[in-house]
């Protein structure tokens, strides 16, 4: 399979056709670093794409990345009976509940909720892309602020490439895509999609960086798409 994975920078340089803009990570996210929370409470995504399974995969690659990045992340599976026994079933309506709520039940220090823009696969006979958005956003259960936001997306060419010229090429590349297209698993865009948005929080507490990487470079979403 001919797979290539065009992060959301790259999309940004090809648009614009200039470099995106750049910030730091303190500079972006000061709030991160005033409050340093250490347990993030990872709530069930609320999905606006058209795949109603979304939700079931993608929630399964989020607590790895966060804990690697230096925080302390409760069992997805715990938050999720826990919920439910609250009677919250519809994750459309966790942004109703209060923040402090979250502290009260599970004790943690912040809130991530995450949006699932897209987890779609566009098929043409010659051509086919996989294309997977997320949107996260990290609140603090004390003081109700956003502490980081930031968008992952990723796409992947399932196309079968160059095959030669002709009918012949044409058929044996039409072939390749629909095999290519079928046997695509969205779990591993989606990790690395959480991998392009993860890149910019600022580390944890358990992670050697934490309260050091206040100057890395990070693009700055809002103002590069705005050019």
């Amino acid at each position: 399979m001919i797979v290539r994975l065009l992060t959301l920078s790259f999309l940004l340089i090809l648009v614009s056709g200039c470099a995106p803009a750049m910030v730091t990570k303190g500079g972006k996210f000061p709030l991160m670093y005033e409050e340093s929370p250490q347990s993030i409470l990872i709530l069930p995504p609320m999905n606006k794409s058209t795949a109603a399974d979304a939700k079931e995969y993608y929630s399964t690659t989020l607590q790895e990345p966060l804990s690697l990045s230096g925080f302390y992340t409760f069992p997805y599976e715990v938050t999720s009976e826990v919920l439910q026994r609250e009677g919250i079933y519809d994750s459309e309506l966790l942004s109703t509940v209060p923040l402090a709520k979250f502290r009260e039940y599970f004790g943690s220090d912040a809130v991530l909720f995450t949006t699932i823009n897209k987890w779609n696969m566009s098929y043409l006979v010659l051509a086919a892309g996989l294309t997977v958005e997320v949107e996260c956003e990290l609140k603090s259960t004390k003081s109700d602020q956003t502490l980081w936001k930031y968008t992952g997306s990723v796409y992947a060419d399932l196309s079968g490439g160059n095959t030669g010229g002709g009918i012949g090429g044409l058929i044996a590349k039409a072939i390749i895509t629909a095999i290519n297209s079928a046997l695509a698993d969205y779990v591993p865009y989606a990790r690395k999609a959480n991998e392009i948005a993860l890149s910019s929080i600022p580390t944890g507490p358990y992670h050697p960086l934490h309260g050091k990487d206040r100057d890395v470079q990070i693009i700055d979403q809002i103002r590069s798409q705005s050019k």
